[in-house]
């Protein structure tokens, strides 16, 4: 709440609620978000592009210095309309909450958000330097002197829009690094390890289901 991305509903007008669930994330951590999976059912799908992996990796494969940048907490960065509001609603023991900014688990917040980002960079995506995936920000560079003029536009543009940039997830002027869960580099394109870790780690199915 002090965050600004929920508030206590003090009268609630006869609108769906749903109960909220608790996402464990990969770093341990855990998330308090909404089951729309109901809402989800009767919206109408966005259907606005989100960019192909591979495509991506194969802009990032040509690169020399790539710098890398997340979006802090992306989606709550998006004030959500009067009405919207009022379908985003949960309930717990203390009461029932509306939230202010657009949540996770909404069906239509990939779509919304890409474009949100390709609207903000629309000449950087054209020249093709530049690589939106939903909110992270990828500004890749065959030079030095390019990739400083290109992310100080790229930078310049976060700060007229007023956008915030999480600074533990930002990497700049790599010559290899993570990205989409890949190690990519202007010589080299992998897997990376963690994400195949995880995969070994899980139990072998002992059934066809």
């Amino acid at each position: 709440m002090d965050l600004g991305v929920i508030r206590k509903v003090v009268h609630n007008e006869q609108v769906e609620v749903t109960t909220p669930v608790i996402i464990t994330w990969h770093n341990g951590k855990s998330r308090m978000v909404g089951d729309f999976r109901a809402l989800n059912i009767y919206t109408i799908p966005d259907r606005y592009p989100i960019p192909r992996i591979h495509v991506t990796l194969t802009q990032l494969s040509q690169a020399k210095f790539i710098t890398a940048m997340d979006a802090l907490k992306g989606f709550h960065q998006n004030v959500l309309t009067d009405n919207a509001k009022k379908l985003l609603r949960i309930i717990v023991h203390c009461g029932i909450f509306e939230y202010l900014r657009m949540p996770f688990g909404i069906k239509n917040a990939p779509s919304h958000y890409q474009r949100m980002m390709n609207t903000i960079f629309p000449e950087e995506l054209s020249e093709g330097w530049l690589i939106i995936y939903i909110d992270d920000i990828i500004v890749c560079s065959e030079t030095w002197e390019n990739h400083l003029t290109r992310l100080e536009r790229v930078l310049q543009k976060i700060v007229q829009v007023n956008m915030k940039i999480s600074l533990k997830k930002c990497h700049f002027a790599y010559s290899e690094l993570k990205a989409l869960g890949h190690v990519v580099s202007g010589l080299s394109l992998g897997i990376d390890k963690n994400k195949v870790a995880a995969v070994l780690l899980k139990p072998i199915p002992q059934t066809k289901k």
